[in-house]
This record gives structure tokens, sequence and C-alpha cells, in this order.
């Protein structure tokens, strides 16, 4: 495919424009002169045909085709410029700002304790670890990352599974005893219940148990339902009901009897950990370092 070289250079003009806020500051920054400028502008506009500035002696705005314009290209001229970064080497150094969309359970758990490797690691780094309780538009929302449990979600992305967890239903030997134990999943609906409430579907999660090829879905009677992984578990120690939880979570609470795995022969339900990100941009070297280091973590959890 033969690309036109003059409308390349012609964007880059028009970005440089923008960015800059006036085309004298983008001619000193380009080594242009600014009737230079001027004139890039308007070939590109003869070449596709729109105006996409207007501009007079005290103002300069995209026009409306021009914001379009502009949206389009700006992250495949991120692209094009991520690629030849990594074809030189520079794409190893890690810097910049990395915000990230994080599961408010596993930042509890599991990456708490050990950021601060990370951002030791990595001096030249600012780090944000923004608790949500959905994905969202990473894009609209300006996340370079998203570490999420549960399917993926539609739309353009790029995702990398970190590891597998059981999930485990459990309750506290306090219920037992005032309870019973269920003798199977099928008992569920005759017992209380503390359910976790999924905000991107609007409701609370669907319970099913799997043992092989043996898929078993249960319709609870919810008595308490909650959205935040924390205190369902200590509800659930406190002795107010089953709860589904994810065993990377609960593995000391089960090893020293605090809450017990009441159908140990239904170890088949698994959720993942993904690492997800935009796909229309290439992965700096900020993302892939959170996400290698991450995996190192969860690797020994991963049940998979």
């Amino acid at each position: 495919m033969l690309h036109d070289g003059r409308l390349l250079s012609g964007v880059t003009v028009l970005m440089a424009v923008v960015e800059a806020g006036s085309m004298t500051r983008a001619a000193e920054a380009l080594g242009l002169t600014p009737s230079g400028v001027g004139r890039a502008i308007a070939r590109l506009e003869a070449r596709i045909g729109v105006r996409l500035l207007d501009r007079t002696t005290r103002v300069m705005r995209l026009t409306d085709e021009g914001r379009l314009f502009h949206d389009r290209v700006g992250p495949l001229l991120d692209g094009i410029e991520e690629a030849a970064a990594e074809a030189s080497g520079a794409a190893a150094r890690v810097r910049g700002r990395l915000r990230v969309n994080v599961d408010p359970f596993f930042s509890q758990v599991v990456l708490a304790g050990r950021v601060a490797d990370f951002v030791a690691r990595h001096p030249e780094l600012a780090l944000e670890l923004i608790m949500r309780d959905r994905i969202g538009d990473l894009v609209a929302d300006g996340f370079d990352l998203a570490l999420r449990f549960g399917p993926l979600p539609g739309g353009n992305f790029v995702a990398r599974r970190l590891f597998e967890t059981r999930v485990v239903t459990v309750a506290a030997p306090a219920y037992v005893a005032r309870r019973g134990r269920p003798a199977h999943p099928s008992d569920i609906p005759q017992h209380d219940v503390i359910d976790f409430w999924d905000a991107a579907h609007g409701r609370p999660y669907e319970w099913e148990f799997r043992r092989r090829d043996e898929v078993l879905p249960v319709r609870p009677v919810s008595r308490l339902i909650t959205s935040d992984a924390r205190t369902m578990l200590d509800a659930c120690l406190a002795g107010a009901g089953i709860a589904q939880v994810l065993a990377f979570g609960t593995r000391g609470e089960l090893a020293r009897g605090e809450l017990i795995d009441l159908f140990p022969d239904w170890p088949d339900e698994m959720f993942p950990l993904h690492a997800v990100s935009p796909s229309r941009r290439h992965r700096p070297a900020k993302v892939r370092a959170l996400i290698d280091f991450v995996a190192e973590l969860v690797a020994p959890l991963d049940q998979h």
C-alpha cells in the first residue's frame, strides 16, 4: 500500500497547532515559519476537502469537521509514535502517569501490600489506582488499564487473563451451629444468604455450582445484599449467613477454620482476573510493566 507522505505531514502540523494553541507557537515547535504552517494546513484542508480550522487574527478553533478529524487521527499518531519508540528500544522506559481502574477487593487483598515494591522499581512513574465497581469506558474515563474480575466486557479491548480463582460457598461455624449445614446446593434457598451486587448489570450475582460438566443454578432468597466484597466477607465471618466468595481472598479464614467450605465436592466454578486495556493503542512500557508485576503476584494463586 502506498502512503501519502504529504497527508501525514499535514496531519502532524495540524496536531501541533491544536496542541500549541496557535500557528506561531506550532511553527516554533516544528522549526517552520508561521506562513509555512498556514500553507500546510491549507494543503491538508484541500486534500481532504473540508475546512478544519476557523482562524481570524484573534481566534483559532477547530471546526466541527476538524474536531472529528482530530479525535480520530490523534490516537493513530500516538500509535505511530509508540511503535517507533518500541522499535528503537525507548519503549522499555517506564515513566509518566499510569491510571488504573482496579477491582476494590483485589486491591485490598493483593495490591495494597505490594504496590510499594512496584513504585520503588520505577521512580519515574506516577501510579494512580482508582477503585471502581465496574470497568466503564476506559478511554472516556482516562484509564490506561483495568484489573477486573469476571467475564470480559463488550467493545474493543485487549485482555490478558492473569489468573483464575475458585468461587467458594462458605459460612461461619456460628451460622452452621445456629442454622445447620446445607447438605446440597439445592438447600441454599432455605438458608440466610449474603448476596453481592453486580453493579455492571444492576442485580445480584447469579448463584451456580459446577462439578465437571454439571452446572446447577440456584436462586437464593437474600436477606443481605452489599456491593462491597469486604463487607460481605466480614458479615459472613460474623455469622450473618452463607456467601459465595473468591478463594484467593479467603485462604487464611478457611485454613484457620473461621469459614467452612460448605460444598468442597462442587469445586469447578472459577472466576478470572483480566488485565484490560484499550485496543486502539499499543501497550506502552508502563502498562506492560504493571501487568507483568501483577502476573508475578498472582501466579501462586492461580487455580486454573
